[in-house]
């Protein structure tokens, strides 16, 4: 008598293999990896180096030593785990720092939990996390990006060493108003194009647009998570913005500030740990929205796509039983 094996998630009906799936991903994530390496230098290349060889070697030797299974490194998610860490680095964090989040990120984010597909949480946001909570200093001492043509740095004085939501937060808490602080800060502009402070793979808003427009084309991913994710963020801001616009900034600076587009374009869309049916996707984008907007304002951290998306990640399993998608087959019996 067969047994029926059940492998994890993710569960593609289609011709597209994992293996496909993860270096689409790796293609999307290439433009945004080039606008770091403009605007960062040497630092961004041996950064991302360190970080993607750290995960992969973390992952080959936990397989093969401790798990005692076939290594899975050709699949590609140990490498975006490990380009998706650096992108959530500042890009001058010391090197053995980004080594010790490779093996947070794919020893607890990921083994843990028996690999591919069984893992509950982001691995590369778990070593992120871990990384800001235990080098609060390292992580979050922002070097000024610079031009790529004259590779002078752009930005004013006032964004040397914190991101623009920095800067924001420390503003408010000296009794300085948003419009005051709004002049100060880089424009629309070079929000789009990365010419402010911050982790490598958020400085360049439209380089984290173009991957996501190529992967919703590529059907990687559906448009449920990011939409719900950005739009609610969006009108929570815009909310709080109207109720006292001296205090909260403008939504539009919400969403090209900070990680957020990152986070809802490549990290809260990972298969693995997020919801399956649509509904249910636009529920975790809904409160990924929700949470960050909360955390931002209210919490002691300017920036909070990475605990919203985690705090999220948890609610996945319940997310997942109360939408299920309807059974092949099934129909009304009606009485």
């Amino acid at each position: 008598m067969a047994l029926l094996q059940v492998s994890g998630s993710p569960h593609v009906h289609t011709e597209e293999s994992v293996k496909k799936i993860m270096w689409t991903v790796i293609i999307a994530l290439v433009p945004t990896m080039i606008f770091s390496f403009l605007f960062f230098g040497l630092q961004a290349i041996v950064l991302t180096l360190v970080a993607v060889v750290s995960c992969v070697f973390f992952e080959w030797i936990i397989q093969k030593y401790l798990l005692k299974i076939t290594p899975t490194i050709t699949d590609g998610s140990a490498i975006i785990t490990g380009i998706l860490l650096a992108f959530n680095l500042p890009s001058n964090l010391p090197w053995w720092i980004v080594i010790i989040g490779a093996l947070v990120a794919i020893g607890l984010g990921k083994m843990v939990y028996g690999g591919l597909g069984n893992n509950l949480f982001n691995p590369a946001l778990v070593g992120r996390v871990f990384l800001l909570i235990s080098f609060p200093q390292q992580m979050t001492t922002w070097p000024k990006p610079h031009h790529w043509f004259t590779q002078a740095t752009t930005l004013s004085d006032a964004t040397t060493g914190a991101t623009p939501l920095g800067i924001i937060k420390s503003g408010l808490a000296q009794g300085h108003d948003v419009s005051q602080l709004m002049e100060t800060l880089p424009s629309y502009a070079q929000m789009l194009l990365g010419e402010r402070g911050g982790s490598l793979g958020e400085v360049a808003a439209l380089a984290i647009i173009a991957g996501g427009i190529f992967m919703l084309i590529r059907k990687v991913i559906s448009w449920h998570i990011p939409v719900a994710f950005i739009g609610t963020a969006f009108i929570f801001a815009a909310m709080m913005h109207w109720i006292n616009p001296g205090l909260y900034i403008p939504p539009s600076y919400h969403i090209l500030s900070g990680g957020l587009l990152l986070g809802a374009v490549f990290m809260a869309t990972d298969m693995v740990t997020s919801p399956m049916s649509n509904w249910g996707k636009i529920i975790f984008g809904v409160g990924c929205g929700l949470l960050t907007i909360i955390i931002r304002v209210a919490g002691s951290y300017p920036e909070g796509v990475s605990f919203a998306i985690l705090i999220m990640n948890a609610f996945v399993p319940l997310i997942n039983k109360g939408f299920k998608p309807k059974r092949f087959g099934s129909q009304k019996i009606k009485a």
